[in-house]
Formats: C-alpha cells, structure tokens, sequence
C-alpha cells in the first residue's frame, strides 16, 4: 500500500483500509481478542502478547484495519517469513461487519502490499477446525499444505489467487 486511505462504497458505507495508527491499537486489539474469545470461548493473555504493543509488534511488516464511519471493522497484517515469503496474520473482522466483504479487502491490500514488497509466496496458519477461515482463504486461491498442532497451513503463490470469497 502507498500509506493513502483505500476508501471504498460497501453495503452503503465507506470501507476505509489503511495503516494502524498508534491510537488504533486499543481497539484493533479489543477486535481481534473479541473474534478469538468468541470461537475459543476463553483466552489466554500469553498466547496474545504481540497484542500488546502491535506497533512495536509489527515494526517490519504492515498491520492493517479496515474503518467504517469512524470505527474499527478489521484487521489483517503481514509480516516477513524469510525472503520472498511473506505471512498472513491476526485476519480478524467485527462480528457485526462479518460477511460483507471486509475481509476481502483485506486480505486484498494485504497481497497488494506483498507484491509491493517482493513476495512471491505467501503463508498462513488458522484452526484446523475453524470452518469458515478456511472456506474463506480456499476461496481467495490458498492451498493447504499440512497440519501441525491443530492448526492448518496455507500457501498462496502470487498471480495464483482468485478474487472471490466473504470473511468468516
């Protein structure tokens, strides 16, 4: 991404996708452990610490959050893997907001930037059993590579993906 605001017509609302800011960072945390707490029914604080300071966290990648009139709808980021591999991470959108495409976009400036960047390949990791995350990067051209502790791995060769596919 350039840094400018993506502004975008959605279900009759302006979708904004851009950069976190330092003050987003309480509610684009709240967001994503409100997504998790609701799918896992409990959290544990340790297993979230990069939460804590996402901009520290995120320093060498780009953390992104979708705003609809003024509010947090979402967040993707995407971090370096190693060179030319770039990781999908903390994909999260607003139970309320949920299947309108938010995701999408998403997950769309996020392969955008990856390209800006270099990448070549990108990877990601949700739940085994998360039915709806993995519905949703099937669609978007992801191929599961394995399964490791519970969780399902996913592989995207850039200028492979397709266009389709709603946020879980």
């Amino acid at each position: 991404m350039s840094g400018k605001p993506l502004r975008l017509g959605h279900q009759g609302e302006d979708v904004t996708i851009r950069p976190l800011m330092p003050a987003d960072a309480p509610a684009a945390r709240a967001l994503i452990l409100e997504g998790l707490a609701e799918h896992w029914g409990t959290l544990d604080a340790r297993l979230n610490s990069d939460l804590d300071d996402i901009p520290a966290s995120y320093a060498s990648g780009l953390f992104l959050v979708a705003e609809i009139g003024g509010a947090l709808a979402g967040t993707g980021a995407l971090i370096p893997e190693e060179p030319g591999v770039g990781r999908i991470v903390r994909m999260s959108v607003a139970r309320e907001k949920r299947r309108q495409g938010i995701g999408r976009l998403l997950l769309a400036a996020l392969l955008a930037a990856a390209r800006e960047r270099g990448y070549q390949r990108i990877v990601l990791e949700t739940t085994a059993t998360w039915e709806d995350a993995i519905a949703f990067y099937r669609r978007a051209g992801f191929g599961p590579v394995g399964e490791r502790d519970g969780d399902l791995h996913f592989v995207l060769e850039l200028g492979a993906e397709t266009s389709g596919g709603d946020e879980p």
